[in-house]
């Protein structure tokens, strides 16, 4: 990735589409919610797959994300809290439980912050 600067941000043009990232949210994307939505993202796209090799089948799934961050240390996020509302067939309390617990062991993403970020998953199966 290469990225330039700009009078208010930086910027990157990926085969999606052109990326824009700022300190400041009225310019781009900040940094601290591409990190957020990168370990969120990567753990439901995870969890999805391992709950559908386990027969079980995800119509929806919404991921909340509730960030902390630690303004005497530059900031630094803390802590992220993900809350996954998951709805299908055949999903039950057990084996989603199970399922969290084998995805975030196996997403790049939150496994790249392990010892740095406290992360805290939950769930709930809705109709």
């Amino acid at each position: 990735m290469k990225f330039t600067m700009t009078e208010n941000a930086f910027e990157t043009e990926e085969n999606f589409g052109k990326l824009t990232v700022s300190g400041n949210d009225e310019y781009g994307f900040r940094p601290f919610q591409l990190m957020v939505s990168s370990i969120a993202v990567c753990s439901g796209g995870v969890l999805r797959k391992v709950l559908e090799k386990q027969r079980m089948s995800v119509a929806s799934m919404t991921i909340d994300a509730d960030v902390t961050r630690n303004p005497d240390e530059a900031n630094r996020i803390t802590k992220i809290a993900l809350h996954y509302n998951i709805a299908g067939e055949n999903l039950s309390e057990k084996k989603v439980e199970k399922a969290i617990h084998v995805a975030s062991k196996n997403c790049p993403m939150a496994q790249t912050v392990v010892g740095s970020v406290e992360l805290e998953e939950t769930f709930t199966i809705s109709e």
